[in-house]
Formats: structure tokens, C-alpha cells, sequence
């Protein structure tokens, strides 16, 4: 490894990957053709009014999700298989491999199938477990052979709290994920906090799920200064159980410059504290960064050249991974890899088109001709590679290895299953 000085991908670990990022809802488009059925967001944005580019970013790898209502479009297996969703997929991982990047991929990026939030809920249901299960085992089944690394749920604690109505959002949706994954249940504080309201794991249920994981994705995009707040018995909810309240600012002072969406102040320094602090809470778990970016705002008074000039993107890339690099040098943080959100401008889930976080300028009303921003020059020269250095390996091998999911899936596979 080399140092920060001299800063490039070479100082980083010889196997570390480096990708951009992708969602299916966000990116796909065409979500009423081609056999695919309805999803949730689907719905929403009408009551509320291609294949992968070619390697010019130097990177190894590119993360996207699969959209569960292109492979099964009315959610339950036994309503049918899209054939044409399948081949979406096939022709896209092959494309990728095709152009040296290697796959990750996403199970679940938000995009639950409509028929199934009509039938019982959706997420709200354990009834969903058997579905997802069909859904993952689908995809193993004819992506398993190239696809090496997967995601299982994409910013669980976003869906949970913000997807549901706060008033609604119970205790069963709190975001501590990695106690329940490390020690096979929930943190003693919160137990404390949330008393008998609070889920139980039965001794299997906590055993299945202790280690069940082969690395923690981490999505970091900001950093917010915690208060606590008095107990409000009265509320059920993530903050009232908290008790905290969260800020952007001390003291009349941003805890740093604010990006185009409100949410969003640059912290680079935030991304090192939450790597160490993962390290020594959860037992060295390899990490890999999933998502980290920063926006611009959507402004029709922008030239194409103002809006292809984007400094404060590059420079918050490159304080990123400078902070990434220093608790791999110094904490010792097994870090695998980093995926810059996102490659392209799309759909923000929260602001529509309103923002851009992409590598890439898509013009929207020009038949979304694309453009590379100023950021992916400076992502080319940071990625280079040169003589002086043994080559970089793949992102990953394509043997047979499987992940613990697939484990998982097939021992569950044997249990009796609900109709």
C-alpha cells in the first residue's frame, strides 16, 4: 500500500474494488413493457405525479439491483416466471463481464412487487419471507454462475423508517441490524428503552442469524450531531424510542458545507469514525462502502458546460477516500471496496429529478444523451494503471464458492413452508 500523498488506487490494497453504483427502479425505465409487472414506486409516482456503459472509469466492479417485479412480475412464483426479465439480467451481467467489471448485486433495493403490497402488505407481513425466499432462490438459480458477490436489502433502515408513516412505524422496524447479526439479538439498551414492544428471537431464530452475513455494505452520505431528548411514553416510534434527536448543525455552525438536497452536509471525516467504530463494535467485519456521493441541484438556469463542472463532487470523492484509506492504515478496518453513487443522473427517490448525483450528465430532453462530468476525469486518473505496478486482480474469482445466503437459502429450503 502507498500513502496518502502519493494517493491513487495504488494505495489501496492490491484486491481492493472500486465501482459505481445503481438501482433498477432508478435506472431501468420501460416498467410497463417487456413482461415486467408493477412495483410499489410504480404506483406512488403516477398518484403523485440499457446496458451498462463501457469501462472508461477505470473501475473493476458496478453494483446494480434486480427488480423483483421484472423476474416475477405479480410477486409469487407460482404466478409465473418472466422469461424476458431473465434475459434483461443475463444480457447485463455478460455485458459487464464482457467490459471487465465485475458484478454485485442487489436483491432488494426498495421495489417491492405492487400485487404483494395489495395482498398483505407487503413488508408489513412475514408473509413475505417465503416470497422473497422464492425471488432469491430465482436469481441465484440463473445468475449464481457469474454473479459472486449479492446484497440482500439495501438501506434497510431507510425503508423501514422513512417508507412507512412514522406514526405507524413500530419498534419491529428499528435500524439495529448488525447486534441481531453479531449476537443474535438486540443491543441491552435498547431492550431497556423499548421494554416488552420489543421483537423476541427464539434460540433458533438467534442462531440462524448469528454470522449469517459475508460482509457489511456500508451507504455513507452525511453526518448529523445526536441530543438526547426526553422519553415520550406517549409516541411509539424509531426517534421517541431513541430518544435523540438529530441536527445538522451546532451552535448556529453546519457540521459541513451543504449539497444541493437539504439532508446532505459533506462530512468526509464522518465515513472514517463509522468504519472504526464498526470495527471495534461488530468484531472486524470485512466492509464494503456500497454508496457514497454527493448531489448537485437540478437548474435549468445551468449551461451544459456549468453543469459538467463539478468540483465539489471531485473533491469529496477524493476527501472520501482519503478517510476510507485512513482506517484501513491506521484502525486496521478491513474496507473491500468502494462504490461511488452513482454512475448516472436518475431518479432520487426522495427528489425525483430535481437533483443529480451521477458521474455522468443525463440530459433529459434530449434523448437522454449522457456527458461526463468533470468528477470522472479526475476518477480516471485516480484509477490508472501503469507498468510500474503488478497488475490488479479481478474483483473476485468465478469459481464455485457460495455465499452464506445460499447456504442459508438451501438449509431453509428443507423447511416446511406456509401456504
Amino acid at each position: 500500500m502507498g500513502n496518502i500523498d502519493d494517493f491513487s488506487r495504488y494505495s489501496f490494497p492490491d484486491d481492493f474494488v472500486f465501482g459505481t453504483s445503481s438501482s433498477a427502479y432508478q435506472y431501468e425505465g420501460e416498467t410497463n413493457k417487456h413482461g415486467r409487472g408493477p412495483a410499489i414506486w410504480d404506483t406512488f409516482t403516477e398518484e403523485h405525479t440499457g446496458r451498462c456503459a463501457k469501462n472508461e472509469r477505470n473501475g473493476n466492479a458496478f453494483r446494480f439491483s434486480i427488480s423483483w417485479s421484472r423476474v416475477i412480475p405479480h410477486g409469487r412464483i407460482s404466478a409465473g416466471v418472466n422469461e424476458e426479465g431473465i434475459k434483461f439480467y443475463n444480457d447485463l451481467i455478460d455485458d459487464l463481464l464482457e467490459n471487465g467489471l465485475q458484478p454485485y448485486v442487489t436483491l432488494f433495493h426498495w421495489d417491492t412487487p405492487q400485487a404483494l403490497e395489495d395482498k398483505y402488505g407487503g413488508f408489513l407481513s412475514p408473509n413475505i419471507v417465503n416470497d422473497f425466499r422464492d425471488f432469491v432462490d430465482l436469481c441465484f438459480k440463473n445468475f449464481g454462475d457469474r454473479v459472486k458477490k449479492w446484497i440482500t436489502l439495501n438501506e434497510p433502515w431507510t425503508f423501514n423508517v422513512q417508507g412507512y408513516d412514522l406514526a405507524q412505524c413500530t419498534v419491529e422496524f428499528l435500524s439495529l441490524f448488525m447486534d441481531p447479526l453479531t449476537n443474535g439479538d438486540y443491543p441491552r439498551n435498547m431492550h431497556d428503552f423499548v421494554g416488552g414492544r420489543l421483537p423476541k428471537f427464539t434460540t433458533e431464530e438467534s442462531e440462524m442469524v448469528k454470522g449469517s452475513y459475508d460482509f457489511i455494505g456500508i451507504n455513507y452520505y452525511t453526518t448529523y450531531y445526536a441530543q438526547n431528548i426526553d422519553a415520550d411514553y406517549q409516541s411509539v416510534g424509531y426517534m421517541s424510542d431513541a430518544r435523540t434527536t438529530w441536527t445538522g448543525e451546532r451552535n448556529g455552525i453546519p457540521i459541513g458545507p451543504q449539497a444541493g438536497v437539504k439532508w446532505l452536509y459533506i462530512y468526509p471525516e464522518g465515513i472514517c469514525k463509522l468504519l472504526n467504530y464498526t470495527k471495534d463494535h461488530y468484531r472486524s467485519p470485512p466492509i464494503y462502502i456500497t454508496e457514497n456521493g454527493v448531489d448537485d441541484v437540478n437548474s435549468s438556469a445551468s449551461s451544459l458546460k456549468e453543469a459538467l463542472d463539478d468540483p465539489v463532487r471531485e473533491k469529496s470523492y477524493k476527501d472520501h477516500l482519503k478517510n476510507v484509506l485512513r482506517s484501513i492504515n491506521e484502525h486496521g478496518v478491513d474496507v473491500k471496496g468502494f462504490f461511488a453513487w452513482s454512475l448516472l443522473d436518475n431518479f432520487e427517490w426522495g427528489n425525483g429529478y430535481t437533483v443529480r448525483f451521477g458521474l455522468y450528465y443525463v440530459d433529459y430532453t434530449n434523448n437522454l444523451k449522457r456527458y461526463p462530468k468533470n468528477s470522472v476525469k479526475w476518477f480516471k486518473q485516480f484509477l490508472r494503471r501503469d507498468d510500474s505496478h503488478s497488475p490488479v486482480p479481478h474483483a473476485l474469482p468465478l469459481g464455485d464458492e457460495k455465499s452464506k445466503i445460499e447456504d442459508g437459502l438451501a438449509r431453509d429450503a428443507k423447511r416446511p413452508r406456509n401456504a
